[in-house]
C-alpha cells in the first residue's frame, strides 16, 4: 500500500498510535462526518492553514474563544509581555483581580468571581457550590445542554416524564447521577412537574439559555421566565452556563438578552469560559457575595486549582475583553454574522434545500430542516448524511465549519465581507450537488 502524501493523514495515523482516537477531544476526530481531521499548522485572523499548507476560513475559532480572530496584535503583545514576567507562580497576581473586576463590571449579578482553568471545572464547581449553599442534592439539567464532562453532568434523559437520568458514559456509576434530573428543553409542562415532584430537594437548575451543543437552539423567553420563578419559589439556585455564550452573543451574554425581555431577570450563578480567556485555558464562575462566600477559604465548599488565574491566561483574557468592550464591537459582529446566515439561507433556498438558521452576536447555527428546532429531539431529525456531504463540500472549498451537526458556529471580528461572500458562494455550489 502506497503511503499517503497527505500530511494531515500522516499525522492522524501517527497520532492514533499514541493518543486515543488520535485526538485529545472527541469531536476533533471527524467521527461524525468521516474523513481525516485537519491538523492546524498556524492561524491568523479569520483563517488557519492545515498541515498541507492549505488555507481555510475558520468558523470554529477554537470553539468560540477567538472572537477577535487568531493572533490579534493587542492580545499577542499582552501575552508576550506576560510570558516574560513568568509562566505560573502558584500565588496571587494583580491581574487576577483585574480580570475578575472586568467580568463583574459587565455582569451585575456577579458580585464575586472565582477563576478556574476550564468550563468543565467551572460548571462542576457551581454544582458543588449550589449543593453546599442550599443543603440539597438534586440537580435539574436539560437534554442537549452540555456542561462539561463531570460525572454528575454526563446524563441522558430518563425513560419517563420527570425521571432521573442515566449515565451517558462508561465509568459513571448510576448512583452518581441518581440526583440529576434531565428534562426536555423548552418543555414547560415537564418543568412544572419536575418542581412539583422534587422542588424541596432541588439545589440547582443549570441551563444553556442559548444552547450551542445541540447546534444553536434558543430557550423561549417564557421558559426562562418560568425557570427563574420556580427556582425562586422553591429556594433552588438558577445557574446560567455561559461558557459558550458569555461575551460571545453580546457584551452581557445570554442573561442580558433575556433581562431585556424579563424585567429584573438575573440568574443566581453564572459559568463562564472561552472568550474570557481569549483562547487560553481559563474559565470562571460567580454570583452574589452571600453564595460565593460559601467557597473555601471562607466557607465549607472546597474548590482549588494549581493553575487557576494563570498569569499568561489572565493577560490574554484581559486584552481580549478590552477589545470587545469598545463601542460598536458587538453591533458590527452581529451584522457580519447575520449576513452569513442570511446568505446561507438564500443559497439553500435557491437550490431547493430545506434550511433554517439563527444567530445572536457572533454565534450562529443552521439546520437542514424547514424550521428551527426547539429541543434535542427535533435537532435529531436533521439528515446526517446530507449534513456530512455539506461539511465535506465546504471543507474541499476551504471553508471549515464544525465537523458535527450538533455544534454551533462562530464568526470573529476578523471575518471580512469577502470571507462571507466566498463562504456563501461555496455553500451554494455544495447545495447544488445536494439538490
Amino acid at each position: 500500500m502506497t503511503p499517503s502524501t497527505d500530511r494531515n493523514q500522516q499525522l492522524f495515523d501517527r497520532a492514533r498510535r499514541i493518543i486515543p482516537g488520535g485526538v485529545n477531544s472527541p469531536v476533533r476526530a471527524f467521527r461524525a462526518v468521516g474523513g481525516t481531521p485537519r491538523f492546524v499548522q498556524r492561524a491568523e485572523g479569520a483563517y488557519f492553514w492545515d498541515a498541507d499548507g492549505r488555507r481555510h476560513i475558520d468558523y470554529i475559532g477554537s470553539w468560540g474563544p477567538m472572537i477577535l480572530g487568531h493572533g490579534h496584535p493587542a492580545v499577542v503583545e499582552a501575552v508576550q509581555r506576560a510570558v516574560r514576567e513568568g509562566f505560573s507562580f502558584g500565588a496571587p497576581t494583580e491581574r487576577e483581580i483585574e480580570l475578575a473586576e472586568a467580568i463583574a463590571a459587565v455582569l451585575p449579578g456577579l458580585e464575586m468571581v472565582r477563576l478556574v482553568s476550564s468550563g468543565t471545572e467551572a460548571a462542576m464547581s457551581v454544582i458543588r457550590l449550589a449543593r453546599g449553599a442550599t443543603g440539597r442534592s438534586k440537580l435539574v439539567k436539560f437534554e442537549g445542554c452540555y456542561h462539561g464532562h463531570a460525572d454528575a453532568l454526563l446524563v441522558k434523559a430518563g425513560s419517563g416524564l420527570a425521571t432521573f437520568g442515566n449515565p451517558t458514559s462508561a465509568g459513571v456509576p448510576p448512583e452518581v447521577v441518581q440526583h440529576t434530573l434531565v428534562l426536555e428543553y423548552n418543555n414547560l409542562p415537564q418543568l412544572e412537574e419536575a418542581f412539583a415532584l422534587h422542588g424541596p430537594d432541588i439545589a440547582c437548575l443549570m441551563i444553556e439559555a442559548i444552547a450551542g451543543n445541540m447546534n444553536f437552539v434558543r430557550a423561549d423567553t417564557a421558559f426562562i421566565r418560568r425557570c427563574r420563578e420556580l427556582c425562586t419559589q422553591h429556594g433552588a439556585l438558577l445557574a446560567f452556563d455561559e461558557v459558550m455564550t458569555g461575551f460571545r452573543v453580546g457584551l452581557g451574554g445570554a442573561q442580558a438578552h433575556y433581562a431585556a425581555q424579563i424585567p429584573g431577570f438575573r440568574p443566581d450563578l453564572t459559568v463562564l469560559g472561552k472568550v474570557i480567556g481569549g483562547g487560553m485555558p481559563l474559565a470562571a464562575f460567580g454570583g452574589p457575595r452571600a453564595i460565593m462566600e460559601q467557597l473555601a477559604p471562607l466557607g465549607p465548599v472546597y474548590q482549588a486549582g494549581t493553575l487557576s488565574g494563570n498569569p499568561v491566561a489572565t493577560a490574554c483574557g484581559l486584552a481580549t475583553l478590552r477589545e470587545v468592550t469598545k463601542p460598536g464591537f458587538y453591533e458590527a459582529l452581529a451584522a457580519r454574522t447575520r449576513s452569513l446566515v442570511d446568505g446561507l439561507a438564500g443559497a439553500a433556498k435557491a437550490e431547493g434545500i430545506p434550511f433554517c438558521a439563527d444567530s445572536e452576536g457572533g454565534m450562529f447555527g443552521f439546520f437542514l430542516l424547514p424550521q428551527l428546532p426547539r429541543n434535542y429531539g427535533q435537532v435529531m431529525q436533521t439528515e446526517g448524511a446530507r449534513f456530512n456531504a455539506l461539511f465535506h463540500g465546504l471543507l474541499d472549498r476551504g471553508v471549515y465549519i464544525a465537523p458535527a451537526l450538533y455544534e454551533a458556529g462562530f464568526v470573529s471580528a476578523a471575518h471580512s465581507e469577502q470571507d462571507i461572500a466566498d463562504t456563501v458562494a461555496a455553500a451554494r455550489e455544495v447545495f447544488a450537488t445536494l439538490a
